[in-house]
């Protein structure tokens, strides 16, 4: 029954990594299959609507609406440029006239004589997918997009906040205990992604926001210097699309927290490296991890290496964090994996397992209480 256990964070230093690059709307994909991609390589581009911007002609121009069709200068279907007249009237004999102008540039979408308000349509908005990864396509999505592959060392996190980017890792923290403070951050980290210690202040948040850096990956960040860093309670939404200047990715949790030491030696292992990041995060139903790719060099179609990467499922030995109290945050090893159900102080029955911590100490958890570590 082991496999029935779904992985938890993943830390592997190597692993063959697929990530799909899809539009939000059919558009044109401008890549092809083999084709060999950076992270800021544009892989597909489409159009966004522009948005709607009612105006009401019949009252600035003081008629009735079922007039304003006849005073439209512009009709359903042309274009307009911000400040031009749309629409006029004339009134005392054609001495005096009234006139509509335009909010926005873009084009006339609709004319209502029940309303008296024309809808303008805002320009199109460009939108662009880049392959976020250094990488090779492997497959096309007509109209949609592409899938990216690529070989990399992996490091899932807790949590996050800011979107993609990438840069070169950089150590700033001489042991995963250290409290990554503003005094490490400089201009040394300008357009790197800065790794640290246990836990990162909001001022070194804010300094390397100043300095240029693209990312920061630590152990832990106070929840209070999350919310005043934000400027309000992150709620239970994803994260990712905030424009901070900087992508975090907190591999442990909330607090002062040492970054696991493997996590951390692995990433120190990799310094200098190419490292794209994503701090997207979403704990509900279709969970997504914040996490760190470092890229390396490596034949995507070597499919048996990569079979052999793939998790084998919860086993005696794993390493697994527990994500619930009593023991939350403590890493440990799996030491038993009973088959039969146990009852546990609720009275329910669920699968367990037996985990050794690092200083010998034992304990009885849920399977569901525990994430695992993948190797």
């Amino acid at each position: 029954m082991a496999h029935a256990y779904t992985p938890g964070l993943k830390v592997t230093d190597r692993m063959l990594i697929t990530k799909r690059r899809v539009l939000p709307l059919k558009g044109e994909v401008v890549v092809k299959v083999g084709d060999k991609v950076e992270p800021d390589t544009v892989v597909a581009r489409t159009h966004l609507p522009g948005n709607v911007e009612p105006v009401n002609v019949a009252n600035i121009l003081g008629v009735p609406p079922e007039d304003v069709p006849d005073c439209m200068v512009k009709k359903a279907g042309e274009a307009v440029e911000e400040g031009e007249v749309i629409a006029k009237t004339k009134s005392f004999f054609g001495l005096f006239t009234s006139t509509c102008k335009a909010k926005i540039s873009g084009s006339i979408e609709n004319v209502s004589s029940i309303t008296g308000q024309v809808l303008l349509r805002g320009a199109p908005m460009p939108v662009e997918v880049k392959a976020y990864l250094r990488g090779e396509v492997t497959e096309i999505f007509p109209e949609e997009g592409v899938e990216v592959k690529t070989w990399g060392s992996f490091v899932q996190g807790i949590f996050g906040i800011g979107g993609e980017t990438f840069g070169e890792v950089k150590m700033v923290s001489p042991d995963n205990k250290t409290v990554l403070t503003d005094k490490e951050i400089d201009e040394s980290c300008r357009g790197k992604v800065v790794v640290g210690g246990s836990l990162v202040t909001a001022g070194a948040i804010k300094k390397a926001i100043a300095v240029g850096a693209r990312g920061v990956v630590v152990g832990g960040f106070d929840d209070q210097d999350l919310r005043d860093f934000l400027g309000h309670d992150l709620g239970v939404a994803i994260t990712g699309s905030e424009e901070l200047g900087v992508t975090l990715v907190v591999t442990e949790g909330f607090g002062e927290m040492m970054m696991a030491e493997r996590t951390f030696d692995l990433l120190k292992s990799k310094e200098g490296q190419l490292a794209c990041i994503n701090g997207a995060t979403q704990i509900r139903a279709g969970v997504i991890r914040p996490e760190v790719v470092i890229l390396l060099e490596g034949d995507i179609s070597q499919l048996e290496m990569a079979e052999a990467a793939e998790n084998p499922g919860l086993t005696v030995g794993s390493t697994v964090r527990v994500i619930r109290q009593p023991y939350f945050g403590r890493l440990g090893n799996v030491s038993d994996l009973p088959s039969p159900l146990q009852e546990l102080e609720s009275e329910s029955h669920a699968r367990v397992l037996e985990v050794e911590f690092e200083n010998g100490e034992k304990a009885i958890i849920p399977r569901a209480n525990v994430e695992m570590l993948e190797e």
